[in-house]
């Protein structure tokens, strides 16, 4: 099992309970989900933070005896005759069959300054960085569930929040949407485009484009919550599709006979923690009667 996220996390409590012969491996626990500020939507919590749900995720695995080896990055994934070979950046693990929950990373925005300004007013994650900003105004890139999870989190320490989003309409869910909307403290941008962040050791400002007009933002910090990409690069003998995300069918196997995948690095829609689990016991359920139909 390669990912220690919600649904690497299940597909090991559920090859424990199949008894099954298998290593997990991740190069952290908890995946983005540890960034997730407020969960309100994972039945049984009314209310919990990313973390604290991992902490109990990990407990639950911990339970059955099970650990994670990390941290481990794998970097190649490959056939060698009967069996799968999976190479980390420490060893190689041979396996009958490889179920990948490697989940996403954040997407960048790829203008001036970004890389410059990295982790000096620039973040990735608000659940880390929030309070940092205390007292500051700060600008929130993208329109969706991580971007207004971001914004409620930051309008709690900060005078201004700016809300920039190159849609015309926000995607997030409509509780979110509402929240947002009503605060004094945030401003809304539609159809805006980042051009450039800007400043001297740390971000003093942001150029956006506006209905065919440039911007100034002055803001001491931009978090960047447009999306993610797929933590798929090593799978180079899976078909993906054109986003990078490993095409599954509803018993989870990839178009590689052995290989099952499961979460969000999946084509599966709607990139969820309680989806994920269910796609990660899925997964280990199909794993495990592959493996009990199959003579080697």
């Amino acid at each position: 099992i390669i990912g220690a996220g919600p649904a690497g996390i299940t597909a090991s409590i559920y090859a424990a309970r199949k008894r099954l012969d298998f290593v997990t491996i991740s190069k952290d626990i908890g995946g983005q989900a540890v960034w997730s500020g407020e969960v309100e939507n994972y039945t049984g919590y009314q209310l919990i933070s990313g973390a604290e749900l991992m902490l109990k995720f990990e407990e639950h695995m911990k339970s059955f005896g099970l650990s994670v080896n990390t941290p481990e990055q794998v970097e190649d994934l490959r056939r060698n005759e009967e069996l799968f070979e999976v190479q980390t950046d420490k060893t190689k693990y041979p396996s009958r069959t490889v179920l990948i929950a490697t989940g996403k990373r954040s997407r960048r925005l790829e203008v001036p300054g970004e890389t410059e300004f990295c982790n000096r007013g620039i973040s990735y994650c608000a659940t880390c960085d929030a309070p940092l900003f205390k007292g500051k105004n700060v600008a929130v890139i993208g329109g969706g569930n991580a971007a207004l999870d971001a914004v409620l989190q930051l309008m709690k320490f900060c005078p201004k929040v700016y809300l920039v989003d190159f849609t015309e309409r926000l995607a997030a869910d409509p509780i979110m949407v509402e929240k947002v909307s009503a605060a004094s403290n945030v401003e809304i941008m539609f159809s805006a485009q980042v051009k450039k962040i800007h400043g001297n050791r740390f971000v003093q400002g942001m150029d956006i484009a506006v209905g065919g007009q440039e911007v100034s933002l002055d803001v001491n910090g931009v978090f960047v919550e447009i999306g993610l990409m797929p933590n798929s690069d090593f799978a180079y003998i899976i078909e993906k599709n054109a986003i990078g995300e490993i095409e599954v069918d509803c018993f989870n196997r990839s178009k590689t006979e052995g290989i099952y995948a499961a979460g969000d690095v999946t084509s599966v829609p709607e990139k969820q923690i309680i989806v994920a689990c269910g796609e990660g016991a899925k997964a280990c359920l199909s794993a495990f009667r592959y493996l009990s139909t199959h003579r080697y």
